[in-house]
């Protein structure tokens, strides 16, 4: 059975890829385990466009320490520590991922302006990796920034960053476009190797007894795949990017429909922080035994079979499923008492 697959140009051997948003790929000998687990690419956590910016200041405040002649001078207290790696850490880190296994390390690069970023992508690729994941976290809340602005912010990002490095790069996005086909076609335009679906923006949450607004990191459910699963079925053939499925993908059939719908590769985070690493052995013994069973010889025959582009009805991807759907649903209530009736 042929599970392997290509993303980016990079030569995987199954779709399965741990992605970005997973502590475990912080240790290198996590990311041993996860190769040995069956893991085929490794999407390394995000190092943060404020992590250049902290660490700018910092230099800057050894620099001047203690200059200021009054007691109370602002540079005698100490600055909060948010992050627990720095910039040159990150590059060691990808070194050693790349010394000691064979399978592809992705870095990712989160922020939302081009900054330090471009000079740090440089050495991100000379540390070795194989490719650049660009996450711009970004929710915009200028009232007087268009929506223009914003994706045009988005795609400058790209075009510098491809400018000045020759690895692949990926854009990694949330759904919160006005047009998401457009974005989506802009950034091929500019160059993007890969387009990762979805990001899943993590919404604060209040301490009641505290009065505290904290961080509220949720896992995924198998139900947040349908997002992703629905717009690379769309734009699947449309625009020439490798596409990569991300959030909500726990299982082998989760994997399954995203090949179908297009996808070159599938990323696992909630699920095997749920279950522990050897969920990606399960996981591809399900993919392999489901392939067989169906008389399926690769991955490849799925890839973009049930896409809007050569789906049999490819309606189902618009409007009038939806109202399919809507006219479609019973009531619980109303579904018991046909079935009463029936009997």
């Amino acid at each position: 059975m042929d599970l392997s697959t290509t993303y980016l140009g990079l030569n995987l051997r199954s779709p399965l890829i741990v992605g970005s948003a997973s502590p475990l790929t912080e240790n290198v000998d996590n990311i041993k385990r996860l190769e040995e687990a069956g893991a085929s690419g490794i999407v390394l956590h995000s190092f943060f466009e404020e992590q250049l910016r902290v660490e700018q200041l910092e230099l800057h405040h050894h620099l001047t320490y203690g200059t200021e002649s009054f007691p109370e001078a602002l540079t005698y207290f100490p600055e909060p520590k948010i992050f627990h790696v720095g910039a040159e850490e990150y590059l060691n880190h990808i070194r050693q991922a790349k010394e000691q296994v064979e399978i592809p390390i992705i870095a990712s690069l989160n922020g939302v302006s081009t900054g330090g970023w471009l000079e740090y992508a440089k050495r991100i690729e000379e540390a070795g990796a194989d490719a650049l994941e660009l996450n711009v976290y970004y929710l915009p809340n200028d009232f007087e920034m268009s929506g223009a602005q914003v994706e045009q912010n988005y795609v400058e990002i790209l075009r510098i960053i491809k400018s000045e490095i020759s690895i692949p790069v990926a854009m990694k996005l949330s759904p919160y476009f006005s047009n998401m086909a457009n974005m989506a076609k802009q950034l091929a335009d500019a160059g993007a190797d890969g387009l990762v679906l979805f990001n899943r923006f993590y919404q604060p949450d209040i301490d009641l007894e505290h009065l505290e607004v904290i961080p509220n990191v949720l896992l995924s459910t198998p139900q947040a795949m349908r997002l992703p699963m629905h717009w690379i079925g769309m734009l699947y053939g449309r625009i020439n990017v490798d596409f990569a499925a991300v959030s909500g993908i726990h299982s082998a059939l989760d994997v399954i429909k995203m090949l179908m719908v297009g996808a070159k590769a599938t990323m696992l985070v909630s699920v095997l922080l749920r279950h522990g690493i050897h969920e990606i052995t399960k996981i591809e013994l399900s993919l392999k035994h489901w392939l067989e069973e169906h008389e399926y010889e690769s991955v490849k025959q799925l890839q973009g079979s049930m896409s809007q582009i050569n789906c049999p009805d490819p309606t189902a991807f618009e409007r009038v499923q939806y109202m399919k759907a809507l006219q479609s649903y019973e009531p619980i209530r109303k579904r018991f008492k046909n079935t009463i009736l029936k009997q």
